[in-house]
């Protein structure tokens, strides 16, 4: 007897990455305009003189955010940053926005209203025209969906699949912020579970939540990189984790890397609240999660250019894939780096 017909694989095999890669590898693009498909962080269409790029990306109330703590202004436009960087991360500009909504019916128009406000005032920071998209029913809670859609110069544009051995690991910004500004938001949230009367004290943890709850992006770093006269040879959006995309990085460009301990930037404050968990700072840095910074891969030569380069640092270089993904320590012990991050999330 066969059965194959009653297997029954748990998704938490596959996790995150293994399970896109599952259920697109059978997807063979058919009309000439379709450039790249899956496997990157948008998909590019020849649109002739210039590459189009779109990119879907999908918040679900439980799993993404907490009403609790999150304010509706804040979640519009944490949802448009989630999706356009997606576009600066294949070195785009991105033009307009989607957004369809599934809503159930314990919300009022005016917390759609409230939500929406978030969505225009991302949408005015950062160019793009909120140009459509869809409403429905939910029995869940709350679902929000948002298409990205930018585009870029043929020869600017940057895959993942590109870096070289020896290339220099660069990434803007600094790590871990968002995922201790939501270990913050679900301690208060649980002391206050507990006791009604609770009023949480958020003072001095000002920039760790805001960098959870309404992240900005580094979209002036592609004007920077062509005002420099560098190309990066791959580059992508760091939402699942430093050490997981980093990762996801080496495996498509079949290289290996040497990430140091002393290099990657971490802000003081997410020291500090790193310590009230005892944690080390390294740990939500590397694994933590939606960051919504870019890191990138440059030839050395350029290493003099980018230390001019507000807000960009070089944390490690790329090496041949047989010597494996490496964190260096401060006495040069290297640890080997595992994708901890939201793969599986």
């Amino acid at each position: 007897m066969d059965n194959s017909e009653n297997k029954k694989t748990p998704i938490r095999n596959y996790g995150k990455f293994g399970l896109i890669e599952h259920i697109t590898d059978k997807a063979t693009p058919v009309n000439p305009g379709t450039y790249l498909g899956v496997g990157d962080d948008a998909a590019v269409i020849d649109a002739g003189e210039r590459f189009i790029l779109v990119s879907t990306d999908l918040l679900l109330e439980g799993i993404h955010f907490n009403l609790i703590y999150t304010p509706l202004k804040h979640l519009g436009y944490k949802a448009v940053i989630r999706a356009i960087s997606d576009i600066c991360a294949m070195n785009g500009i991105a033009r307009q926005l989607l957004v369809a909504l599934g809503i159930s019916t314990r919300f009022t128009v005016e917390q759609i209203d409230e939500l929406y406000e978030g969505v225009y005032l991302a949408c005015k920071k950062y160019g793009v025209d909120l140009a459509g998209g869809d409403t429905t029913s939910s029995l869940t809670g709350l679902t929000i969906g948002v298409t990205a859609i930018g585009e870029a110069e043929k020869e600017s544009l940057v895959k993942r699949d590109g870096a070289k051995p020896h290339d220099l690991i660069c990434v803007t910004g600094n790590f871990g912020a968002s995922y201790l500004g939501l270990q913050i938001l679900e301690r208060e949230r649980k002391l206050f579970d507990k006791d009604r009367t609770f009023k949480p004290d958020l003072a001095g943890y000002e920039y760790i939540i805001e960098r959870q709850l309404k992240p900005e992006l580094p979209v002036q770093l592609s004007g920077q990189l062509k005002d420099m006269g560098i190309t990066p040879t791959s580059m992508i959006d760091v939402s699942d984790g430093l050490a997981s995309d980093l990762i996801h990085v080496c495996r498509l460009s079949g290289t290996g890397c040497r990430v140091f301990y002393d290099k990657i930037p971490i802000d003081s404050e997410t020291r500090k609240a790193a310590e009230e968990f005892k944690l080390d700072p390294a740990i939500p840095a590397l694994n933590g999660g939606e960051d919504y910074e870019i890191l990138f891969t440059v030839p050395l030569e350029f290493a003099g250019k980018l230390k001019s380069i507000e807000n960009v640092r070089m944390i490690g270089h790329m090496t041949s894939p047989e010597k494996g993904y490496f964190l260096v320590s401060n006495d040069g012990t290297e640890i080997e780096l595992k994708a901890q991050g939201w793969e599986k999330g």
